[in-house]
């Protein structure tokens, strides 16, 4: 990252570039020169207006604020002055320095200390932000496993994941998580790849199929053939696309920057220009000193203190309804998106897979066939188990259990010989059509046989939450356009986004792909993308606005984004939205004021109408009016959320069997 200051951060390596899969941790803020150094600033300052105050130790106070001062500029001035020798960069930051630095010679030491102080803090917070970003993001290498058994002659050998070459064999127990990409050579499964693509039903695997680092199995043993090396699978590069996406982000101009950009020479060339025609008119001495009033008159002290207060109470509000904003450039993106990018699984549904539709043969009943299939997968590892189980009043004991690893159980129960098992192992009978038509709607369908007759199937579907159409209808209705992204088949994704009333959706997505398609959006306007999962960590970075679900989301999700919600209620997207509007009219009336009074100030300075005293007077001022105005962001105004209403979904269990019920 790039920050104001010309400060940046090693570029992140490529895929495979000696990538390693230790993880560093977070230094703590107590320990961060980056942090202690600013406040050490802030201290003297305070300390410095305390005996000006109230001693008669003059001397002392401006002793303290010459601390403060060298203290907040040594974070800035060196990378101002980097930027400016070495790309020519002009930012905030030279500004500041040159502002500092005319305060110091017309002998306003203590202006340049608030000035130096405000500005360092601002930086080093920002900057404490991105490293906790970072920090986060390489903790998605602990999906991968530090050591893998590999089959050698036959014979199976544990060796560091990192020394996997493409073609080696990795033999799977159940439980265990893959360590990099592969293709299964032997025996069949169920894994588990919800933290790699979203899916919350796990996928059925057996030899020929592709599977990803970290999907872990579930049941039996797999023997897969390495498609990646152990530092280059699609873990490490989830990773990169990541890091490389908060760079390109960092590199993005905040508003102060984008206004210093041609401020800072601007400025600097009329000082110059006054100095210099003015020495060749009249008194050199005068002209000099009116150049100096110029650059204290240009200074953006309105801008650099009315900006910062904005957006912290803007952000100090937003947490106290549930959204917490991660910095100052991320709440002012915030209040700019028109466009949501939504992730499915575990943001627009609850990630808890649900019985929503029981068929039955003739003369069969609904409440049989779900106890005959919860008997058995009452013993069963399968996710889908616990889905079934739940929905049966009465579970009766099941003998002689047998699990074909990928394919289903078998046992006996009431005497008869019950198999359950997914339609490509298990004949659907007469049940096929409205099996297909299930299977249409999103579902995955479970076949039930009794005695090897097909007598019912079983609908499990992840469902919509709540609040999600209302949601979908508010976002529209304030111009703000909504996609549906997600890792999950496109069967599933139509008929979800359908029930939710989202018309643009995209499925069957990798990570990569749903960065891909949040770039492809930037057209429409700035770009929010909201997502809870591993795999959406690189759509989370790439977006303008990444917002992570703080509740149920990953600590990947969570920290590769800009925007964390602490709770799981989606109706704190337009909230959030709203808010952050609101904040952005208030940042850009501040700017409005700020530059006018940088616009009026120097002309009166020039020609001597306006002393320093004066200029000095009319900066605190103004500064005292764009603060009053940009504490009104700490106002939500924003009731607490209250009961979700106006849905046609129905949460409650016997809601959905009813709704769900498809009789012969």
């Amino acid at each position: 990252m790039t920050s104001a200051c010309g400060c940046s951060a090693p570029e992140p390596a490529a895929p495979g570039a000696g990538f390693s899969l230790e993880t560093e941790p977070l230094t703590p803020w107590w320990r961060d020169r980056s942090v202690l150094i600013p406040v050490a600033s802030g201290l003297a300052l305070v300390a410095g207006f305390l005996l000006e105050w109230f001693t008669t130790a003059g001397a002392a106070a401006t002793a303290l604020f010459w601390v403060a001062l060298l203290l907040g500029a040594s974070q800035f001035v060196p990378g101002a002055v980097r930027g400016l020798v070495t790309s020519g960069r002009l930012g905030i930051g030279l500004l500041m320095t040159v502002s500092a630095v005319g305060a110091v010679l017309l002998d306003f030491v203590e202006e340049a200390a608030v000035l130096a102080f405000l500005y360092s803090i601002a930086e080093a917070l920002e900057g404490r932000a991105m490293d906790k970003a970072r920090s986060g993001l390489r903790a998605l290498l602990a999906l991968i496993p530090r050591a893998a058994t590999v089959v050698v002659a036959g014979q199976p050998q544990t060796v560091p994941a990192e020394s996997l070459a493409v073609g080696d064999v990795l033999r799977l127990a159940a439980g265990e998580r893959l360590a990099t990409d592969g293709v299964v050579r032997t025996g069949r499964s169920s894994l588990d790849v919800s933290a790699i693509t979203g899916e919350s039903i796990p996928v059925e695997v057996g030899p020929g199929d592709e599977v990803p680092a970290g999907a872990i199995n579930t049941t039996g043993v797999l023997e897969v053939e390495a498609t990646a090396a152990g530092t280059d699978n699609s873990l490490t590069t989830v990773v990169t696309l990541v890091e490389q996406a908060q760079h390109e982000k960092g590199e993005r101009a905040r508003i102060a920057d984008r206004i210093a950009r041609p401020l800072v020479p601007g400025v600097l060339i009329l000082a110059v220009a006054v100095a210099a025609i003015g020495s060749l008119l009249g008194d050199p001495g005068v002209w000099i000193e009116r150049a100096l009033v110029v650059l204290v008159a240009a200074s953006p002290c309105a801008l650099a203190i009315s900006v910062p207060v904005t957006v912290v109470s803007g952000i100090g509000a937003a947490s106290r309804f549930g959204v917490v904003v991660k910095s100052g450039a991320a709440f002012e993106r915030l209040g700019t998106i028109r466009h949501l990018a939504v992730d499915k699984t575990g943001t627009l549904t609850r990630n808890r897979p649900t019985v929503t539709a029981v068929l039955t043969a003739d003369g069969i009943a609904r409440e049989d066939v779900l106890r005959w299939a919860a008997a058995l997968e009452n013993h069963s590892t399968h996710p889908l188990a616990a889905a079934i189980t739940a929905a049966a009043d009465d579970i009766p004991e099941a003998t002689a259990i047998e699990e074909t690893a990928g394919r289903g159980v078998t046992g006996l129960v009431d005497g008869a010989a019950v198999r359950v098992g997914h339609p490509r192992w298990l004949a659907a009978g007469e049940l096929a059509a409205r099996v297909e038509e299930l299977e249409k709607q999103g579902m995955t369908v479970v076949i039930i046989h009794r005695d090897d007759v097909p007598v019912g199937a079983v609908g499990v579907r992840d469902e919509l939450r709540a609040e999600v159409t209302g949601v979908v209808d508010t976002l529209t209705s304030e111009g703000i356009g909504v996609t549906m992204l997600t890792g999950d088949n496109a069967r599933t994704a139509r008929a979800l986004a359908a029930d939710a009333g989202i018309t643009d959706v995209r499925a069957e997505l990798r990570p990569e792909d749903k960065a891909h398609a949040v770039k492809e959006l930037a057209p429409r306007g700035p770009v929010a993308m909201i997502g809870d999962g591993i795999n959406d960590a690189p759509a989370l970075a790439a977006a303008d606005i990444g917002i992570a679900m703080g509740v149920t989301g990953s600590d990947a999700a969570v920290e590769s984004a800009d925007v964390a919600f602490t709770g799981d209620d989606l109706r704190l997207i337009p909230r959030a939205l709203r808010h952050a509007r609101r904040g952005h009219r208030i940042i850009n009336q501040n700017i409005a004021l700020s530059l006018l009074i940088i616009l009026i100030l120097p002309p009166l300075a020039i020609t001597g109408v306006l002393g320093l005293a004066a200029v000095v007077l009319v900066h605190e001022v103004a500064e005292v009016i764009v603060i009053i105005n940009g504490l009104r962001a700490a106002r939500s105004g924003q009731p607490p959320l209250g009961p979700i209403a106006g849905t046609s979904i129905d949460t409650s269990t016997e809601g959905r069997q009813h709704a769900g019920t498809l009789s012969p």
